[in-house]
């Protein structure tokens, strides 16, 4: 991983966050979240036509994914938990910082309390 300004590059994440950014994208992800499913399968839901459900799936596959698999006439697409491990581990990162965050607020706020009881104790 290379630095670049204050953040290390992973190209792969912005390949796969430009490709989670789409609602329409998250959508698929979640309906091959239950099992792999044709262009079809995956147009139906949608008021879209087909080429258009293949051009949100060529970008799925570009970002690692979902992987498009030739069986007989069908190309049914399933979902690739690799590339979506990456943007969670980027992602848990900050899940860290807010953590760390929050207990320190806590401890901010217990001893507020702390002090107000002492306080009101002593009057």
């Amino acid at each position: 991983m290379e630095e670049n300004g204050y953040t290390r590059q992973q190209p792969d994440l912005d390949v796969i966050f430009g490709a989670l950014a789409d609602p329409t994208r998250r959508a698929i992800l979640s309906r091959l979240a239950a099992g792999q499913a044709t262009v079809n399968e995956l147009a139906a839901p949608f008021q879209m036509s087909q080429p258009a459900v293949s051009r949100h799936l060529k970008v799925l596959e570009k970002a690692g994914l979902i992987q498009r698999e030739v069986d007989e006439q069908r190309r049914p697409a399933r979902l690739r938990a690799d590339n979506m491990a990456l943007a969670v581990n980027w992602l848990d990162e900050f899940r860290a910082f807010w953590g760390t965050s929050f207990d320190r607020l806590d401890d901010v706020l217990a001893d507020l309390q702390s002090r107000t009881t002492e306080e009101q104790n002593h009057e």
